[in-house]
């Protein structure tokens, strides 16, 4: 089960069982092909999309993506993020971040933190080149950061520690 917020604005209910996909309770039918690039192509109810990922933050399930030229925000909770909203815990495991894991197998392009410096929930502390689209690693919560584990060009895989903080 999974919550889709678009710009802020609709939120739609998607679950999959044994193959089934539905879309706010309803079946709901799509080819999608993954080209390369974080690009895709999709056809539902006779009409073809050209989807591309522009911009993806997988420790926030945040994402930009350009579907035929429009640009949409999509935010997504999946079950344990509204077991813990309904918990009322919703980002209190998040307050202290300790370290910083690389997402996917990548290319370290830029770094932008030094050891000492204060972060914050959304601060981007690094940028991950992977299958050519540049991604903004952000700190998942508060920390200063007591060492960084890679450099710039260093290849890193998915997993790896990138960054430590105290």
């Amino acid at each position: 089960m999974l919550k889709v917020t678009v710009n802020e604005q609709q939120t739609f209910d998607i679950d999959s069982n044994k193959g089934e996909m539905t879309l706010n309770g309803q079946p709901f039918y799509w080819d999608l092909v993954a080209l390369n690039n974080g690009r895709f192509h999709i056809l539902q109810n006779d009409r073809s999309y050209n989807v591309e990922v522009i911009e993806a933050d997988y420790a926030e399930k945040s994402f930009k993506i350009k579907i035929n030229q429009n640009i949409y925000t999509v935010a997504a909770k999946d079950r344990f993020d509204l077991l813990l909203a309904q918990m009322g815990m919703a980002g209190g495991a998040k307050n202290k971040v300790n370290n910083l894991k690389a997402p996917m197998p990548g290319l370290i392009w830029d770094i932008k933190v030094q050891v000492g410096d204060v972060v914050k929930a959304g601060d981007i502390v690094l940028v991950l080149v992977a299958m050519k689209m540049e991604n903004a690693l952000k700190s998942s919560g508060e920390g200063v950061v007591k060492s960084i584990k890679v450099n710039k060009g260093d290849s890193v895989d998915k997993n790896q520690v990138l960054v430590e903080f105290e």
